[in-house]
């Protein structure tokens, strides 16, 4: 059931720990490759963290889901993955985060990894994404730990889930990299980390569908410049025309309601 924004006064603000605050949401504004020599120490610290994104998108689905909310404020971590987070807030006058994207980043994962011996596993996607995903990575860094592959379409709390569970805990790698879309990826990491026998789980969304080569990435001089999704909605229209055609307009919206406020209230104040 779909739930009203924020209370205003909380939908935006800038904080002292080196994070933007967007609709509740804390969003790191480091460059990458400190988040990722972070994420990386993430693992050396113990326990189990979780690492997740935001785009536009993400973010609307926040607005209407409290359990995704509360997944993604319950993350160590959270970074931007879309030139819409950045827009907003240059908006709203915060300070605005690097976009880290899930193509790009994995290969300096990757790297890292190999070089620190740490061990990953890959979980989502299509039957054989995720292999072929595992196979590309190889291919690059032969000497990097991929323990362990599996596809994301099982029920969440199904007994498909359960042996999905048991084969990490058997194979207890560093990170847990989840691709299932939001917000089905965040929800079933909520319901599961207690369980989840590695120090990082980490959600990627359709990472694997770009490392196996299965959906093609847009040119560098549209991904960019901010227009990525134009390309993603040519390519498959019949899937992304709510999620941009709708979804855009309504974050644009949000967000030029929250920066009317917030003028609003430094000229009355």
């Amino acid at each position: 059931m779909a739930t009203s924004a924020p209370a205003a006064g909380k939908a935006a603000s800038a904080s002292p720990d080196g994070r933007t605050q967007i609709f509740d949401i804390g969003i790191q504004t480091a460059p990458p490759a400190e988040l990722l020599r972070r994420i990386l120490g993430l693992v050396e610290e113990g326990g189990r963290h979780r690492v997740s994104y935001v785009n536009a998108h993400v973010l609307n689905q926040s607005l209407a889901s409290p359990e995704l909310r509360n997944a993604l404020q319950s993350s160590d971590l959270v970074y931007c993955d879309g030139y819409g987070v950045r827009l907003a807030a240059r908006l709203i006058g915060l300070p605005v985060p690097h976009r880290m994207t899930g193509a790009d980043w994995i290969w300096g994962v990757a790297a890292l990894c190999q070089e620190r011996g740490r061990s990953i596993y890959l979980l989502g996607s299509d039957p054989g994404s995720s292999s072929d995903a595992a196979a590309a990575l190889r291919r690059w860094y032969p000497r990097l730990r991929v323990l362990g592959t599996h596809h994301g379409y099982f029920d969440p709390g199904s007994e498909h889930s359960e042996r999905v569970l048991e084969h990490i805990a058997e194979l207890r790698p560093d990170i847990v990299l989840v691709g299932m879309g939001t917000p089905q990826q965040e929800l079933w990491v909520d319901h599961n980390l207690d369980r989840l026998e590695a120090p990082v789980v980490w959600t990627v969304g359709a990472l694997f569908d770009y490392l196996s080569g299965r959906t093609p990435r847009a040119p560098h001089l549209i991904a960019d410049n901010g227009f990525e999704w134009i390309f993603r909605l040519a390519v498959e229209p019949r899937r992304m025309w709510r999620r941009y055609l709708l979804g855009n307009p309504a974050f644009l919206y949000r967000v030029l309601e929250e920066r009317r406020r917030l003028l609003g209230h430094r000229r009355n104040g």
